[in-house]
């Protein structure tokens, strides 16, 4: 019998998870996935972490929601209180949602009320760069610049400029150094500010290591100061958005303190719920924080499930387990032999062109030749075949096309649970390239 569920894909069956068990999902025909992608960079303490589930039980116990229109809570006011603790400098307030569009959502509203608060009007104006992901709400999906994700709903979306991504692979030029390279794809933001008058941008807004449509590829060091620097001069608002590189992903709890840079504002998500509960948050600095309460005093935004209590609960555990254990250098150390790994199994390979990323956070680009960095055809598909493959191997990973400009190349993302050991790299790795030889077999 069909059923009803109105899934991502109109087309074929997914098996059904029942059960997960450390870093594996099991299926109801018993089968076991090793999740080597946290889903979407989410499960960073696998599926059945028993201090997770038991925070939840407590919080259940006492109250599970109560509208943050009426009252706060303990758990809410205790995840606040230990993001901040860690969060990059004049970071000093979270508002709390649930997810990571919401949290860009937020992010946006936010920027442009702020400058209604203190007189700018004028101030209107998101720059953000080519190949980013920033979430699917209108909103969200128009500070995007993935052309495939946008395409359908660009009659719906608002203008937004878009720079060159901080792509070294692709776009470094011949005899140039990393921090010259840096510094020449930064200044376009520079550039696009001049170009659509300084007096209306308001904000500027980037993930420190691009996620699922580029495959994890970090900033190169400098850029996100020189970023700093030109959104200061011209008195724009920096917007960091780690939905899926921050929360330890990286192996520092924030991505951007790798890069020695401080946002205005910063969302999150992803891992801060490790998937035990959706929760996403916008930090904010109190300089922006200030303006509202000195002026109207109300954030005219929000969501029915924000703060909510067990998903605050949830996340303050997730944070708990990272210290408690210290996964932060867990994730550095097993990151590098990820990363070795990859090497050693595709370091030469044909049609890999690069291996790249932070910590547990890997990515692998595809090539048709690797000399030239030609992409295969995207009427291949590539990535779809690799998936599929590694369905089949019992690998769950993120493969995606689009990588260079929305529509050609392939990659493959990588960001396995935190608590994943030596074996399981080896298991990974190996499933990966069952995977990978598989599909451009096929």
């Amino acid at each position: 019998m069909a059923g009803h569920i109105f899934g991502r894909s109109a087309r074929g069956t997914l098996p059904t998870a029942v059960a997960g068990d450390g870093c594996y999902i099991i299926d109801s025909a018993g089968k076991r996935y090793l999740d080597g992608s946290g889903g979407a960079a989410v499960s960073c303490l696998g599926h059945s972490d028993a201090d997770v589930r038991a925070a939840l039980h407590d919080q259940l116990d006492r109250i599970a929601f109560a509208h943050t229109g009426f009252f706060t809570s303990d758990p809410a006011e205790a995840l606040a209180d230990r993001l901040i603790a860690r969060a990059p400098q004049g970071l000093d307030r979270v508002y709390l949602v649930s997810g990571g569009s919401e949290a860009v959502e937020a992010a946006i509203k936010l920027a442009r009320q702020y400058f209604l608060e203190i007189g700018q009007p004028q101030r209107h104006r998101i720059i953000a760069r080519r190949q980013s992901y920033h979430g699917n709400t209108l909103g969200a999906l128009a500070a995007g610049g993935n052309l495939w994700r946008r395409a359908q709903f660009a009659p719906l979306l608002a203008e937004v400029g878009h720079i060159a991504p901080c792509y070294e692979y692709r776009d470094r030029q011949p005899g140039e150094n990393l921090q010259a390279y840096g510094e020449r794809v930064a200044d376009e933001l520079e550039a696009e500010i001049t170009r659509l008058g300084p007096d209306s941008v308001m904000a500027f807004i980037a993930e420190p290591v691009v996620g699922a449509t580029a495959g994890a590829v970090p900033a190169v060091p400098g850029y996100l100061r020189r970023i700093r620097e030109i959104c200061d001069r011209h008195g724009v608002l920096l917007i960091l958005d780690e939905v899926m590189c921050g929360m330890g992903r990286t192996g520092h709890l924030y991505a951007c303190l790798e890069d020695g840079v401080a946002p205005d504002l910063m969302t999150i998500a992803k891992g801060l719920g490790a998937g035990y509960q959706p929760i996403g948050a916008l930090l904010t600095s109190s300089r922006i924080y200030d303006a509202i309460a000195a002026g109207s005093g109300f954030f005219q935004h929000g969501h029915t499930y924000m703060g909510h209590a067990m998903a605050a609960a949830a996340a303050n555990a997730v944070l708990q387990a990272i210290d408690s254990r210290d996964l932060l250098a867990q994730v550095q150390a097993r990151g590098e032999e990820l990363q070795a790994a990859l090497q050693d199994r595709f370091g030469q390979h044909p049609h890999v062109g690069d291996i790249r990323g932070r910590g547990l956070f890997r990515g692998i680009e595809l090539v048709a030749d690797r000399d030239s960095k030609v992409p295969f055809d995207p009427e291949r598909k590539l990535h779809a075949r690799i998936k599929a493959a590694a369905m089949q191997a019992g690998l769950i990973c993120y493969p995606m096309g689009g990588t260079i400009d929305g529509v050609h190349g392939d990659h493959v993302l990588l960001a396995p649970p935190f608590i994943l050991t030596s074996d399981q790299v080896g298991e990974l790795t190996d499933k990966l390239s069952t995977a990978i030889e598989g599909a451009l077999a096929a």
